[in-house]
């Protein structure tokens, strides 16, 4: 690039005398330029951001943007409190009430609330701003995604289950085990009593009905016979019934019993007749129920109001179905 010329008046001379700029001077007005303009323009930055801090339009705009992320973030965050809320009330109802009737075990709330760990499985988060308030988002919401999860197996379990309505309804040890007749009287209540060998209160897990030795004694509702047993020290000959749905029932002193483990009976089928084998004080029936593992008062389980002709009648149609 050729080179700007000028001509520069000499007073010495009382004349004009060409000069040619060096390439040095040149460059360094330029750099000077360059050098005012960066000042400046720190010096803008510094006086926006330092002291009247504000940020640079592009730093609003993501800021902004940012802002409203973080407001639906949180509107996020109140949504699945409430859900977690509504859950809850669902996982409580299902454990208490859809389970319980259906004899079947509660979820553990270890089980249903377990959370993630092992592997880092947030770590694509943790390089953004804020990544603790996302990382605690996402964790709630796997969280409620699992717990949704095994509500809705539950739901499915006990979906199968009510399908089985009618046969839970034969199930229930729902009648009493002999005819109702006033012969056959409660010798002994479900609770605390006072032990009739060695006194002193000791707690009874079923209830005693005194009769005639001999007395048939009658299967209280459908299932399958998992005990048939002697023990001269408890129960006699016993018998136990498992019924499904979380119902097992006992008949104990009993003279001799007329099923085998392994069979299965309907409610009316008789199991054994009534005797005083074992640790007994005279000739009784001893009957539980069993619901999912705890002794509880057969009262509860009873038609009071069936009559003797009533029970023969439905004995009878459970033999003639046999």
């Amino acid at each position: 690039m050729a080179k700007e010329s000028q001509y520069i008046y000499n007073p010495e001379t009382s004349s004009y005398d060409l000069y040619v700029p060096s390439s040095l001077t040149k460059w360094t007005r330029f750099g000077i330029v360059v050098l005012i303009g960066l000042a400046f323009f720190f010096t803008y930055f510094w006086l926006w951001n330092g002291v009247l801090k504000k940020n640079t339009p592009k730093t609003a705009i993501l800021e902004r943007q940012n802002k409203v992320m973080l407001a639906s973030i949180a509107e996020i965050n109140e949504r699945m409190e409430d859900q977690n809320a509504a859950l809850s009330e669902l996982q409580e109802r299902d454990n208490v009430v859809y389970r319980s009737v259906f004899g079947m075990d509660e979820i553990p709330q270890a089980v249903r609330n377990a959370g993630f760990g092992g592997v880092d499985r947030y770590a694509d988060l943790r390089l953004f701003m804020n990544a603790d308030y996302l990382i605690t988002t996402r964790n709630r919401l796997d969280i409620l995604t699992k717990k949704a999860y095994v509500q809705s197996l539950s739901f499915d379990d006990i979906q199968a289950l009510s399908a089985r309505a009618g046969d839970m309804a034969n199930c229930v040890p729902s009648i009493y085990p002999v005819v109702p007749t006033k012969s056959m009287q409660q010798t002994s209540p479900f609770g605390y009593r006072s032990d009739p060998i060695n006194g002193g209160a000791k707690f009874h897990s079923g209830i005693d009905i005194g009769g005639p030795t001999g007395t048939d004694i009658f299967c209280t509702g459908d299932g399958v016979v998992v005990r048939v047993d002697y023990n001269y020290y408890g129960y006699g000959i016993v018998v136990d019934v498992d019924h499904g749905f979380g119902y097992t029932t006992r008949y104990g002193h009993l003279l001799s019993a007329s099923v085998m483990e392994g069979q299965r009976v309907k409610r009316g089928d008789k199991v054994g007749e009534l005797g005083s084998s074992g640790r007994v004080t005279g000739p009784h029936l001893h009957y539980e129920v069993i619901y999912r593992g705890n002794a509880v008062n057969p009262w509860n389980f009873f038609s009071t109001d069936i009559t003797p002709e009533e029970y023969k009648d439905m004995i009878q149609k459970s033999r003639s179905r046999g």
